[in-house]
């Protein structure tokens, strides 16, 4: 692995020098960053996929829905359709994307859309009779076009954005020094019981900068698995043979936290849209046991496999330290901002 990145070196070169002068023509104002009469928080990363924005992204929903109407805005990842949709009774994953979708499924109370160009998609959000009062930008960070009030970046515990190298070297999408555009750094998927001193020996590698706050998530499992009709604890379905299935960056800690000797695994590509065949492999494998897959995979699952044999396992983000500094400074933002306009 070593040798291949020292041969892919010279092309994160190549790939350090655009993104550079991209960024350095954003900063200068030749390329123009739009502002919104509105609070916008993106939540993003430097590197490629499974920091974990979904979860966080749905935390965000959870604190601010209860006082704010609230949207979503992605980009829609391998969705089938194009331009600005707002997600309706009439949408599902292949219209919006997995987790646009499992936004919509989930929160009913917010409105989701999906648009590749995020100024277009905050414009048409600001047409709607009943507006939005704050934006959430799902994986926008490198999204410069439009310039967020409050970003929030996100880096795994067990692959961080200071001890990775740029595309196609490595994982990262643009130069570490990206991350000082960040008010908040979260680190996600730390053990639950990661301790004091090891935060701070992370805080010493990422070096944040004096105005930058640091925090630390975990993944937190729920205690049951979810049909369309029923919930099943944790203890009970570990009774009996089921199928595993994840179509996420990285599985590992799904399949772990249900994996018994006797279960079949099958893992996909992130995102991945289930071919007819591989529907059939799992029809016929769900005629005697339970498939337990993730939430993400499972908006793209429900209709192609039966209600009764097909589960999800929800998943949380849980702070580890600051929790109340966290969510007073988001709702702080938020209410001078929704003030201000």
């Amino acid at each position: 692995m070593k040798i291949l990145r020292k041969l892919l070196f010279p092309f994160s070169l190549l790939y350090l020098f655009v993104t550079a002068v991209r960024n350095f023509l954003f900063d200068k104002g030749v390329f123009k960053s739009y502002t919104f009469p509105v609070p916008v928080i993106a939540v993003g990363n430097l590197s490629t996929g499974g920091t974990g924005k979904s979860p966080q992204t749905e935390y965000l929903i959870r604190l601010l829905s209860e006082q704010y109407r609230v949207a979503t805005l992605s980009r829609g990842y391998k969705r089938k359709s194009k331009g600005f949709i707002l997600a309706d009774q009439n949408s599902n994953a292949g219209i919006l994307g997995d987790e646009p979708y499992q936004f919509y499924s989930k929160f009913p109370s917010i409105q989701v859309a999906v648009d590749a160009d995020r100024k277009n998609g905050i414009e048409q959000l600001l047409s709607l009779n009943q507006k939005p009062e704050v934006i959430l930008l799902d994986d926008a960070y490198q999204h410069r076009r439009v310039k967020a009030g409050f970003y929030i970046l996100l880096t795994s515990y067990g692959d961080l954005y200071a001890e990775d190298y740029l595309l196609p070297a490595g994982n990262l999408r643009e130069n570490r020094r990206g991350a000082d555009r960040a008010n908040y750094i979260v680190v996600t998927k730390c053990p639950s019981d990661l301790s004091k001193a090891e935060m701070e020996t992370i805080k010493k590698k990422l070096k944040p900068k004096k105005s930058q706050k640091v925090f630390f998530t975990s993944i937190e499992y729920d205690e049951y698995v979810y049909s369309k009709e029923v919930s099943i604890n944790i203890d009970d379905l570990s009774e009996q043979p089921k199928v595993l299935v994840a179509g996420i960056a990285k599985p590992k800690p799904f399949f772990n936290y249900l994996m018994e000797d006797y279960d079949e695994v099958m893992a996909f590509p992130d995102h991945h849209n289930f071919t007819e065949n591989e529907i059939t492999v799992l029809n016929k494998k769900a005629e005697d046991r339970r498939i337990v897959t993730t939430e993400k995979d499972y908006v793209r699952l429900v209709d192609k496999l039966p209600a009764d044999r097909l589960f999800y396992l929800p998943i949380k983000s849980r702070l580890l330290n600051d929790k109340s500094d966290f969510d007073n400074t988001i709702l702080d933002y938020v209410g001078k901002s929704t003030a201000n306009r």
